[in-house]
């Protein structure tokens, strides 16, 4: 009787991991498809449909893929796009930790392949009934954690028995994964030496998401606020910027491009450059930030300039991502 009852009770689960996903080449037509997905999602843009579709098609994909193909290009490795392989290297090392545990761990792209649909109906085969979603952004947005968990249930609702869901909607405090970052820095510093002045750069959003309720501007400054704390430097060794500003929209602010020009004229002429809200290194990091912003600070005046890479498969990211997962298993 206690075999059949420890049956009936033992659950077996599935972790997936979310992210946001890559053209699969950096062409123009393999970019156009990959924008035409990911600007149409109404999480990320929330303009009407059809005016937003005449935008699109008519003033979005015939110019912008050419141009962002070029940018890929810039960033492309043997192994394909920084953010789908990375992003597999990092699951692979989770998954082999939580293997003894009987955890089965995947990864999934919001946009492109694998998709949610097509990991979660792996696991239904496999009779998972315990499943564990953490999307790889560590401050939650409406544009992006919002949108894997509207994909989810997309799903889901085709479904006529449901799994025991536990969905991670944000760890920006998360204290393995704050210990992490700061380690990271330490150790470029420890590698490097330590710039004046430490930017903690985080992806732009419109200003009126924060107005309607979106916390991720407020999660942004409590990371990038509790990392300095963790490194136990001053209100004037470090700075919070918002990058990859879109459109002619007020975004977050302060820009990181405007900060870059501004600060080698105020005798900041050597910094570090950290991204705090990506997992893994991927096109808005590698090129807009490592190559990109770089150039725009050097020639307005400024001597030294790093970037620090992203958590990646590393080691204390794994530690924190396990960590993380374990609490949920």
């Amino acid at each position: 009787m206690a075999n059949e009852v420890e049956l009936m009770t033992t659950k077996k689960t599935g972790v997936l991991l979310a992210n946001l996903g890559s053209p699969t080449a950096p062409t123009t037509s393999a970019v156009r498809r990959f924008l035409k997905e990911f600007l149409w999602d109404p999480r990320v843009v929330n303009l009407p449909r059809p005016l937003w579709w005449v935008i699109l098609h008519f003033f979005v994909l015939p110019f912008r893929p050419r141009k962002s193909a070029s940018a890929y290009r810039n960033i492309w490795h043997e192994k394909g796009s920084p953010l789908i392989f990375l992003t597999l290297q990092l699951t692979e090392r989770v998954a082999d930790r939580l293997h003894a545990r009987g955890v089965t761990t995947r990864h999934v792209m919001r946009y492109g392949e694998p998709s949610i649909a097509t990991q979660l109906k792996a696991f239904k085969t496999a009779g998972v009934d315990n499943l564990i979603i953490l999307p790889l952004y560590p401050q939650y947005s409406s544009t992006t954690t919002a949108s894997i968990y509207d994909d989810m249930v997309k799903e889901l609702n085709t479904w006529k028995h449901l799994p025991h869901i536990h969905f991670i909607s944000d760890y920006h405090q998360h204290s393995h994964y704050i210990a992490a970052v700061a380690e990271s820095i330490k150790q470029s510093w420890r590698e490097h030496g330590k710039n004046e002045l430490l930017l903690m750069s985080f992806h732009g959003l419109p200003e009126q998401l924060t107005k309607w309720g979106d916390p991720y501007f407020h999660q942004c400054h409590k990371t990038a606020a509790l990392i300095a704390e963790k490194l136990g430097i001053g209100e004037k060794e470090w700075m919070i910027v918002f990058q990859s500003r879109f459109g002619k929209a007020e975004w977050l602010k302060p820009y990181c491009v405007d900060t870059l020009k501004e600060l080698p004229g105020r005798g900041i002429k050597k910094v570090d450059v950290v991204c705090p809200g990506f997992a893994v290194d991927c096109l808005e990091t590698l090129e807009e930030i490592a190559m990109e912003n770089k150039a725009i600070f050097m020639e307005s005046g400024g001597e030294e300039y790093r970037y620090i890479a992203a958590l990646n498969d590393s080691e204390i990211h794994v530690d924190a991502i396990v960590n993380l997962l374990e609490q949920k298993l």
